[in-house]
């Protein structure tokens, strides 16, 4: 009897399991979200975000319908769509997150100055003083408007000698720092970004990515014809498609100008941080067993749906928590990465649904909230938070505000909702770590084999477990040298006793 009531018992903990684990199964399904662990294998996880609203011309009830829309900015709590084709800007002013309305359209200024129309206008941005700066790329210039868009003056091509009078200026994407300086990336200009004091004066250029080359073809260039060099590839800078200045005046940079090959190898980075001089200073300590978990999108690179090669990385924002978020128009596909860089979350994806893409060109955030803009469908898709979303960035919150033991706490509900999810037992262990919990902090650390964590903490529990043994540990010293001398000194003093005794005799 005994035997069967053990039997039915395990029949029904099994049962429970696989009904538990068949709902966990179901949510990951659903789930278009991904991560990859640290085996480099595809993790699905739960949605960080869920695409809120999709707006088109007629959610929106445009006049006109966005045509080739080639930029956005989010400002406060208003939304500029840079209605490239239309040769306009559409202001939106967001109401409730699942609402956008039109606030005003902008086709022209006022001031002194011959054209006031926008031609092709791609980008822009507005500084803390209200001023409005736009990138307004088929006039060749860039136009600084006050907040009643009345003209105040243009930034022009830059005057350098390495440019020559044949190359027409083309500003396509602008940020601005806190002083009024304009930082532009132009088409044709690959010296990194165009810099511009606030004045409107060309301060040079900031920020060029390395050079990338071969040794062979090099070699062959010293002996190629003038014919064939016309025919070869120039060893010159990589030209960015795009820029994020954070709140601490950073600017994150990306481009989607990369090859495979270079990025096996390591010669090029996509996305950099750069300081004030132009300097990449970006975090890059995502690992994985085969090495450094790259920050250029999807590690696997292969042909499938139509689809091949890298990921191309056509836009990029940065919230206050330093995550940022970039775009791969290749795929569709967003990933955020954190401070450290290690990938945070992949989501999005090619296609028609809600939450996928066509054509996706570019990205900003009003919160946590991210916006991207489709220019195939000429369609702004809002993502808002999950609740798996927001505890990840809950427990980060409160670690950067010395919140330890709330930020473990935290961090264990995310295992609780995703027990794959190996950001989670790193936070766990951090926090640990910084409750001086070492010999705790070590087993998380160990469970995810983050290395480098793992010797801070163990580094630690040695010097903690040193001082708390220390009596033990000179006994133990002591005893070692002591011990030996004295049983020496007493064979020594039996010897002479003997010899003395036998001399004697």
């Amino acid at each position: 009897m005994k035997k069967v009531i053990s039997r039915i018992g395990t029949a029904a903990i099994l049962a429970l399991v696989l009904m538990c684990s068949s709902k966990s199964s179901y949510a990951l399904d659903r789930s278009y979200t991904y991560n990859y662990d640290y085996w480099g294998d595809v993790q699905n996880t739960p949605d960080f975000y869920s695409p809120a609203k999709v707006f088109t011309s007629t959610e929106l009830n445009l006049d006109k319908r966005l045509l080739s829309p080639q930029g956005i900015y989010v400002y406060n709590d208003s939304v500029y769509i840079m209605d490239t084709g239309n040769n306009r800007i559409i202001e939106l002013k967001r109401t409730s997150k699942e609402s956008l309305v039109v606030e005003r359209i902008i086709e022209s200024f006022n001031g002194d100055i011959d054209n006031k129309k926008f031609s092709g206008p791609t980008d822009m941005a507005i500084s803390e003083a209200g001023n409005y700066f736009i990138a307004d790329k088929g006039n060749g210039r860039i136009l600084k408007l006050d907040k009643d868009l009345n003209f105040l003056m243009t930034f022009d091509i830059p005057k350098d000698s390495s440019i020559g009078d044949d190359v027409s200026f083309q500003p396509s994407k602008i940020v601005v720092d806190t002083a009024e300086r304009v930082y532009c990336v132009a088409v044709g200009i690959n010296k990194g970004l165009v810099k511009y004091e606030a004045d409107g004066t060309f301060a040079g250029f900031v920020g060029a990515t390395p050079v990338v080359f071969d040794f062979k073809q090099y070699i062959w260039k010293k002996f190629a014809t003038q014919e064939q060099l016309t025919q070869m590839e120039s060893f010159v800078p990589t030209e960015y498609d795009n820029a994020y200045i954070d709140y601490e005046g950073f600017i994150y940079a990306c481009t989607a100008n990369v090859k495979e090959e270079d990025l096996k190898a390591g010669k090029t980075d996509p996305v950099r941080k750069l300081n004030l001089l132009g300097n990449d200073i970006l975090v890059r300590n995502g690992v994985f067993y085969k090495g450094d978990f790259p920050v250029y999108g999807d590690i696997y690179m292969g042909s499938g749906g139509g689809y091949s090669g890298p990921s191309l990385l056509t836009d990029i924002t940065c919230f206050d928590n330093d995550v940022y978020t970039v775009l791969d128009k290749n795929r569709g596909r967003l990933f955020s990465y954190d401070d450290q860089g290690r990938l945070m979350f992949v989501c999005g994806g090619a296609g028609n649904m809600d939450g996928y893409f066509r054509n996706p060109i570019g990205l900003d955030h009003m919160g946590y909230d991210l916006f991207v803009l489709d220019q195939l469908d000429c369609s702004i898709t809002v993502f808002t938070l999950t609740e798996f979303g927001e505890l990840v960035y809950t427990a980060m919150k409160q670690f950067n505000k010395g919140e330890y033991k709330q930020s473990g706490e935290t961090w264990q509900k995310v295992i609780e909702a995703d027990g794959n999810y190996d950001l989670a037992y790193i936070g766990v262990g951090r926090a640990l770590l910084r409750e001086k919990k070492y010999k705790e902090a070590m087993d998380y650390f160990e469970l995810k084999y983050d290395d480098e964590n793992y010797s801070k903490a163990y580094k630690q529990y040695r010097k903690v477990w040193v001082e708390e043994h220390i009596v033990i540990i000179v006994i133990v010293i002591l005893a070692l040298f002591l011990v030996p001398m004295t049983i020496g000194k007493i064979k020594s003093l039996k010897f002479q006793i003997a010899s003395s005794d036998a001399f004697k005799f």
